[in-house]
């Protein structure tokens, strides 16, 4: 007799947990952290949300509890590696091109072990690929998966994985109706992880300003009597940072870096990462249109 659709579900189910469950911790004690997944040999990746200061308790599937090492952090992609003796605990399987190829539909699993409190396997399909969301760096994470498969609190930077077990991603935010979004497990992840193991600095181009959104940068102009005009408004300026040293000011409105017009705070942030290590900031002072070139270097 052939098997049932549930029958095929629940089998698959438990083969992944056999398999991955294995390779998936807990972070934290009690309700305060979250999960992570074995990704080699003494490293654990995780969301960068999860983790707070420069250790935290691991607890493995078989029990076992042990100290880890926050190896390298990134809170613009909310990532993190953990460095600690993972013993018998195997690494997930890992083939970043599988993400390229998900779709509406495909099936997946999440795993968590919420603070060490036990594993956790729940089935979903994808409801949507090429997602976003903000970090807690404050930037625009691109590229993520929407899926439907349910988690509890706790399970944020546990695994996302397909029926096969290949790592897709890891769980990050909850959205409204209970879907997940997950931080892809794609090329550039894979290569971030490898340098956050190694200790290696984020090296995320930031200008050194505070910034007023579009929509605020338009009241406050015509509050002091100046042409309302698309921007955004700079609050405030680091000292020594390059927009310092370029010659910004507070007051000055930013509407383009290069060809590129600045209509949003992503705008800037998406143009400072394909900028390169000098550029020229289109600058409105007053009614006065200028150019600043600006060296992000030291």
């Amino acid at each position: 007799m052939s098997k049932s659709l549930l029958e095929e579900l629940q089998e698959t189910v438990r083969k992944v947990a056999e398999a991955v469950g294995p390779s998936v911790v807990g972070l934290g004690r009690g309700w305060g952290r979250g999960s992570g997944v074995v990704i080699e040999d003494g490293l654990v990746l995780t969301c960068a949300h999860v983790l707070r200061g420069g250790e935290v308790a691991v607890t493995f599937g078989d029990g076992r509890t042990a100290d880890g090492r926050v190896a390298g952090a990134d809170a613009d992609l909310d990532l993190a590696v953990v460095a600690v003796e993972t013993g018998d605990a195997p690494a997930v399987a890992w083939e970043p091109a599988r993400v390229d190829a998900l779709g509406h539909g495909a099936p997946v699993l999440a795993l968590a072990d919420p603070s060490g409190r036990g594993l956790r396997v729940t089935f979903g399909l994808i409801s949507a690929t090429g997602r976003s969301f903000r970090g807690p760096g404050g930037r625009r994470i691109g590229g993520s998966i929407e899926h439907t498969a349910p988690l509890p609190r706790g399970s944020s930077g546990g695994p996302l994985v397909d029926p096969g077990g290949h790592l897709l991603g890891l769980n990050a935010v909850r959205r409204e109706g209970g879907l997940i979004l997950a931080v892809p497990a794609d090329e550039a992840v894979h290569a971030r992880a490898a340098a956050l193991a190694r200790g290696e600095a984020t090296g995320r181009p930031r200008l050194g300003v505070a910034l007023a959104p579009p929509r605020h940068a338009r009241r406050m102009r015509s509050a002091v009597g100046l042409p309302e005009r698309d921007g955004l408004l700079v609050r405030g300026v680091v000292g020594g940072s390059p927009a310092e040293r370029a010659g910004i000011q507070r007051g000055d409105l930013l509407v383009s870096v290069g060809e590129r017009a600045l209509m949003a705070i992503d705008d800037l942030l998406d143009a400072l990462e394909a900028a390169g290590d000098e550029f020229v900031l289109g600058v409105v002072r007053g009614t006065e249109a200028r150019e600043m070139t600006v060296r992000l270097g030291s």
